[in-house]
Order: structure tokens, then sequence, then C-alpha cells
């Protein structure tokens, strides 16, 4: 089996040089990484091809690597369900740096895409609907992004006074965001029920 991917990643490589920068197999699957620039020939020659056939988009999604240069990654999910094989497309992208869309190929990558979007801040240059999809418009920032606070920056409420929802600032009753991890059993000398060990 794994003889048989690494020698569809050859052939994949072997299709589109310009388009693949690195193929291996992880996990029981292909995975090609790509480049960005030349990602739409690639996945054309991915779905077209026959000796490929992957014709169907399973799943697009992101990935935050804070301390990379090429911060995110993109990544796609193919099936060819004629032979019932899968393969993964990793597409590394700068943060700001935009990734063409497949939504020509997919029209499904359309919600994807701006899942990415939406969670992560990855534009898709020529996405023709690119608008937030899962938080609220006025959202700031993006939450699956690993700097994102786990408490976000505002919240919502509905104000009867007002009759309408209104966002104010995050208000925390404890220090949430400056967390040290100590257990609040760490700095306890005599843990309770001790006391009733020594005295018996």
């Amino acid at each position: 089996m794994t003889q048989a991917l690494a020698a569809l990643g050859a052939a994949v490589a072997e299709a589109v040089p310009q388009a693949v920068r690195a193929h291996r197999v992880a996990l029981g699957e292909l995975e090609i990484v790509a480049r960005a620039d030349t990602l739409p020939s690639l996945m054309a020659v991915l779905r077209d091809d026959p000796q490929f056939g992957f014709t169907q988009l399973m799943d697009l999604c992101g990935v935050d690597w804070p301390e990379r240069a090429e911060r995110f990654d993109v990544v796609y999910n193919l099936l060819a369900p004629a032979t019932n094989r899968r393969v993964r497309v990793i597409v590394p992208v700068a943060e700001g740096a935009a990734v063409p869309s497949v939504v020509s190929l997919w029209p499904a990558a359309g919600w994807y895409e701006r899942e990415a979007w939406d969670l992560f801040g990855i534009p898709f240059a020529g996405n023709p609907d690119l608008r937030r999809i899962l938080t609220d418009y006025g959202f700031e920032g993006h939450p699956l992004r690993k700097d994102f606070p786990l408490t976000g920056h505002v919240e919502l409420r509905y104000d009867e006074e007002q009759k309408r929802v209104v966002y104010e600032p995050v208000k925390l009753t404890q220090e949430f965001r400056n967390f040290d991890f100590l257990s609040p059993w760490e700095g306890m000398t005599t843990l309770p029920g001790d006391e009733k060990a020594r005295r018996g």
C-alpha cells in the first residue's frame, strides 16, 4: 500500500512538476505539498486526468503554525471514487498572502474557503463570496488562530431596555488571560482530611 501511494505521488510530481514542492506517505495517506501560485493547475490535473481521478473535494481546512514564516497550511482532502484512493494536498502560505480559489473546479469549495477565511484569516483569491460564515459579521479577529484569546474580545447579549443585541468588551472576574497554570493544590502543605489521619 505504501509503495503504491509513493508511486502515485511520484506520478503526480511528474505530471505537474512546477506545482509540487514535495510528496510523502504519512498516516497511510499520500500527502502532496504544493505551491500556492500553481494550485489551480495541480488541482485540475488531479481531478481531470484519468490516471488520478480525484473528482471529489471532501474537505478543505486551515492549520496555524505561528512560529513558521509560512504561518498557515491550507489542507485539501480529495477522493477518487472509482479507485477509493485519497490524497491530502497541503499548501503552505504566509500570513496575508492569498491562495487561489478552487471554486471553479469544485463549487462546494466556496463555503470551505469562507470558513478558512473566517476562522484563520486566510484569503482566497477568486472566491466570489468571501465573507464570514460561522462568526457574526461584526466579529473582530479569527478565532482558530493560536494567538486568539480564549475569551475573545467582545461578548454579546440581548438588552431588554434597548430591545436589541448589544456588544460589550469581555469582563472577567479573574485574571483568565494571564493564567499561570499553577494548580491550587501545589501551594498547599496540608491537604484537606490530613488532620483526621494525624489525630488517630
